[in-house]
């Protein structure tokens, strides 16, 4: 059950354009609203990041999704409607956001998300969020909260304390890519 304190607490931080420790349908991940250069820049900081790109951005729903792409290909739209975990899509192209969250080919990763604290979140902000592993290492992902430093849950405005106390093993989500050829190419199963 989604507490009202979590979602506004939450939603004030965005908004304020602070970051966030927060549960997500994969992992916990530090995020930010996914449009506010700003925010994303406080979110590189703490992670020590000096490259543009890295993490994911979190959208609610198909209608969101079609905002940030430039071309949703048919076959995609229906792996995201069907696929049971959580899927991560990386794009060819970006509009409508910043530069900091687009990689240096051009690309972004958009996951729509599965979990209702995060899809309501989402809905309520109106804007994507930005998610990157809560971890100061890159490639290590805390499994659950108790797998996160006290460096990463002191450096962010606002911790989220729903599931928290979960103490199920957490993975991250499954990553695809369209080709050419208009083939699934599966960058992480």
């Amino acid at each position: 059950m989604i507490k009202e304190y979590d979602l506004k607490g939450a939603l004030t931080t965005l908004q304020q354009g602070g970051i966030l420790l927060y549960p997500t349908d994969t992992i916990w991940s530090i995020g930010c609203d996914a449009t506010n250069a700003h925010a994303i820049e406080k979110v590189r900081r703490l992670k020590q990041h000096t490259s543009t790109g890295g993490g994911e951005i979190l959208v609610d729903s198909i209608e969101m999704l079609r905002q940030y792409v430039t071309h949703l290909h048919p076959k995609i739209e229906t792996l995201l409607l069907y696929h049971v975990r959580p899927l991560t899509i990386v794009f060819e192209r970006a509009r409508n956001l910043p530069a900091e969250v687009i990689a240096p080919d051009g690309s972004v990763a958009i996951r729509l998300v599965q979990d209702a604290f995060c899809s309501s979140l989402i809905c309520e902000l109106g804007k994507p969020l930005l998610a990157t592993f809560a971890s100061m290492s890159e490639g290590t992902f805390p499994v659950n909260f108790g797998a996160i430093s006290s460096e990463v849950i002191e450096g962010v405005d606002f911790v989220v304390k729903h599931r928290q106390s979960e103490k199920k093993i957490s993975e991250p989500s499954v990553v695809v890519r369209l080709s050419k050829r208009d083939e699934l190419i599966f960058l992480r199963e």
